[in-house]
Parts: structure tokens; C-alpha cells; sequence
């Protein structure tokens, strides 16, 4: 009979940490955020979870799971963000920490941004990697971290995450955390179907595309344009990027995040760098600045939906996302653990949780099925 082991997540968000572990086999425990849109997310999808609107800073456990996960906020680390480090939020680690010296959970799972490794903690001047791998192993922990490129672990976008994952005085002989693929996961897969509206009907929850995009920089012209031309993935915003805004359904996504904007543009689409007016254009912000912007143009465009951005995070088409506007969501989304990231890391622990049940040495394979394969 296998063994059935539970996980109790910390500050789940919209619940891709949490689902990703539930998919790879475990048994949930409790799931709590402080975000009360993110607890109504979790609790429209998944009805026979407890959750429950909390702070983590006076937050304590009323039952022991095998794995503590934790996606502490990061917007404190991340270059999206404030980024300092007297920020208050890049302390609840140590809440995490706190609650894994109290009740001891045999793993504990600490998810965040690729900034940990040079941010320095200003207590000790140590980068917070450091120092938090440090407070997990005085709480009697051993400690794997690393950082994972999202698209070599079956999710369609290049963002980065630092992982920890820290086992209660031992791991299993020859752990090591998941392997990457050999290839990116590109958008194709995930995407073509939705911008090219096949097979929606009935439609998806969080997915209502309507053409007709409206922007001071950016021109649908009407031009008429053949049906058959392909739909093509476009960035609206941070136009003075210098990646082309025109992307391929046949390469992975930069990161998702909550604050770029993408979208679809159909027929005679061009994207071409000009030159701003900073002398009587909008919205200068350095009037010296001699940077070139993009600027696009299609017969029609129109933003992403709610669901495309879901996909790129591997949420399942079911997964309805609560709230009153679209920043809500589009938050919840953007500050989500990929959801398949989540499934392989999961069926990692899964596996070492096993091998430590029976004494035997870890054998994890690099191939794993994904999602969406």
C-alpha cells in the first residue's frame, strides 16, 4: 500500500505550489494566504481543501504535515519589486523557519526569486540564500537549493525561481533535485489554440478575448487582412526593450510577471523602434533620454486573457481565478508558482519521502511526464 504523505501550505497565493503537490500524489493538509482574493481562488476550486485567511507572522499549525510548503512574498528580492532589503516582507522566512523548529515537518519547501543569492540580509550581511539555508540547518534540517529555469521543467516561459528544499536530519542516500529537460517547453502547445479561438466552446472560465486593442502607442488599423494569416504573440508593454515585442509560439515566454502586458495581433503586423517626442509627447519621464521604443501596428489586436497568462503558469483550464478586477487577478496569476514546475518537484519529494520510508537509495529518473504531453 503506498504511503500517503500530506502537505500544509504557507502563503499558497492562487494555489499552484499547493495543486502542483496534489497532482504529484499528496494529500492536502491546509492552505493559507493573507490575500483574501487568492483564499477565495483556492476555495472555488478545490471545495474539500481547508483554507484559511491568515498572517504567517502570528500564524501557527494545529497539525504536522510531511511537507511545510511556503512561497514567501518576494516582491522585497525581486527587480519587479522594491527590491531592498529592510523591506519587512523579506522576513517571513523566519516565520517558515519558525513554525518548522515548532511542529518539525520532514520536509519543508521555500519558493522564491533568483535575487536571494545576492541580496544580502542587513542583520548579518550574509545574501539571504545563505542566511536562510543557514536557519534551516540550526533548526536540524539538511538543505538542497538551486536555482530552476522554468522552461527546461515543462512550463513555457524562461523565469527563474531559487528553491529550497530541506529534509529533517537526513535525506535519502543520492538525492538530488529535479533535472532539467534537455529542451525548452515552447508556447505552442499551450497557446495556438486559444489565439486562434479552436475548440471553445464552452468557454473557458477567466477567458473572454475580444479584439480591438486600445493603446496611445500601439495602432489597430482595420486593414483588411486575410482570415488564414497566423495570429502572432506580441508584448505591449516596456517598449524600450530590446527584444523584438514579436515573439514565436516556437520559443519559451520571458517570465510572466504582474506587470507586462501581452497580447495577439492578426494581419500586416509590424513592429518598428521609433523615436519618442520628449518635448510634447505623454508620460516623460527622463526628457533626456534618447532611447527608441516599439511601436506596433495590425489589422487587429487585441490583450491576452486572464486564462492565456493561466496557461503559461500551467494552471488547468478549470482553475477559476476570484476577483473584482482584472489587477486582481492578473496579480494572483503573475506571483504564481508554475503549476507543472510544481508537479515535477512534488513527484521529486514524493520519491525521496519513499526512499526514506523504506530505507532504500533515491533512483529518480530525469524523464517525467508532463501536464500537457
Amino acid at each position: 500500500m503506498t504511503k500517503v504523505f500530506t502537505t500544509h501550505g504557507l502563503c499558497a497565493g492562487a494555489g499552484g505550489l499547493d495543486l502542483g503537490f496534489e497532482l504529484a500524489g499528496f494529500e492536502h493538509q491546509h492552505s493559507m494566504d493573507i490575500e483574501p482574493f487568492a483564499v477565495r481562488t483556492i476555495a472555488r476550486n478545490r471545495t474539500t481543501w481547508d483554507v484559511s485567511q491568515a498572517d504567517l507572522r502570528d500564524y501557527s499549525l494545529s497539525s504536522t504535515p510531511d511537507v511545510l510548503l511556503a512561497g514567501v512574498p518576494c516582491q522585497g528580492f525581486s527587480l519587479g519589486g522594491n527590491r531592498q532589503d529592510s523591506d519587512p516582507r523579506n522576513q517571513l522566512y523566519k516565520h517558515v523557519i519558525r513554525l518548522a523548529a515548532e511542529n518539525q515537518p520532514r520536509v519543508v519547501v521555500i519558493e522564491n526569486v533568483l535575487n536571494l543569492r545576492t541580496m544580502k540580509c542587513p542583520e548579518t550581511g550574509a545574501p539571504f540564500a545563505q542566511q536562510i539555508t543557514r536557519e534551516l540547518e540550526d533548526a536540524g534540517y539538511v538543505v538542497y537549493r538551486d536555482i530552476f529555469k522554468m522552461c527546461f521543467h515543462g512550463v513555457p516561459q524562461t523565469r527563474r525561481r531559487f528553491v529550497f528544499v530541506a529534509f529533517l536530519h537526513e535525506s535519502p542516500r543520492g538525492y538530488h533535485l529535479p533535472i532539467p529537460d534537455t529542451t525548452a517547453t515552447s508556447i505552442r502547445n499551450h497557446l495556438f489554440d486559444l489565439a486562434n479561438d479552436k475548440d471553445q466552446a464552452p468557454r473557458l472560465p477567466n477567458h473572454e478575448p475580444a479584439w480591438g486593442f486600445c493603446s496611445a502607442v500601439h495602432k489597430e488599423t482595420g486593414e483588411r487582412f486575410s482570415p488564414t494569416d497566423e495570429v502572432v504573440p506580441i508584448r505591449f508593454s516596456r517598449t524600450a526593450s530590446d527584444g523584438n515585442p514579436v515573439r514565436s509560439f516556437d520559443d519559451p515566454f520571458p517570465a510572466v510577471d504582474t506587470a507586462t502586458v501581452w497580447g495577439w495581433g492578426q494581419g500586416n503586423v509590424v513592429a518598428r523602434r521609433e523615436t519618442k517626442d520628449r518635448e510634447n509627447g505623454k508620460h516623460i519621464r527622463n526628457p533626456n533620454a534618447d532611447v527608441t521604443l516599439w511601436r506596433i501596428q495590425a489589422s487587429r489586436l487585441r490583450s491576452f486573457t486572464h486564462r492565456e497568462y493561466a496557461r503559461l503558469q500551467t494552471f488547468p483550464d478549470n482553475w477559476e481565478f476570484v476577483g473584482h478586477n482584472k489587477r486582481d487577478i492578473h496579480k494572483q496569476i503573475g506571483n504564481a508558482v508554475p503549476v507543472e514546475f510544481a508537479r515535477r518537484l512534488g513527484c521529486n519529494i514524493f520519491e525521496a519521502l519513499t526512499c526514506l520510508e523504506n530505507g532504500i537509495a533515491f533512483s529518480e529518473q530525469p524523464a517525467q511526464l508532463s501536464l500537457f504531453h
